[in-house]
């Protein structure tokens, strides 16, 4: 008897949330001599090149895409975990552990752009938004597993 009703919804918007913060642009930089879009592979210079201004990445940082891209991944393996409730709860865990981190190396990134102005955007706030939905989530599959646990012991 396995119980799925919430939590795959919660673990659902939390894949989706840390899929678009991976994917989607984080803001932007603006700095004496040129725009700099923040996602999470790197600063890249904004607009077309046009004589010898530069184009490409100003800075790469694919540790960050890694490790966000891993934080929109686990929540979704671990919906379809939902036979196994104790590797779902640990999936879960390690789940917040890696948004914990993308939000700490979003923070130590913005705060490190040396010149410039930073604009961010509305999509900073998707980690925070999937924490809460992997703790929530977490919590219905701890409360289905010790419900099915008593269960088990009435039989």
């Amino acid at each position: 008897m396995v119980i799925q009703r919430w939590q795959s919804v919660l673990l659902l918007c939390a894949c989706l949330l840390m899929a678009a913060f991976s994917f989607c642009s984080l803001g932007q930089v603006q700095t004496p001599e040129f725009t700099l879009n923040f996602t999470a592979l790197g600063l890249s210079y904004e607009g077309e090149p046009t004589g010898n201004a530069p184009s490409g990445y100003y800075l790469t940082t694919w540790y960050f895409f890694a490790v966000s891209l891993l934080s929109a991944i686990l929540p979704l393996l671990s919906i379809f975990c939902f036979k196994n409730l104790p590797l779902q709860k640990k999936l879960c865990l390690v789940e917040v552990l890696l948004i914990i981190a993308v939000c700490a190396i979003a923070a130590s990134l913005g705060y490190n752009v040396e010149q410039g102005n930073i604009g961010w955007s509305s999509l900073i706030c998707a980690p925070v938004l999937a924490l809460i939905a992997s703790i929530m989530a977490y919590q219905r599959i701890n409360k289905d597993h010790k419900l099915i646990l008593s269960v088990d012991r009435l039989r």
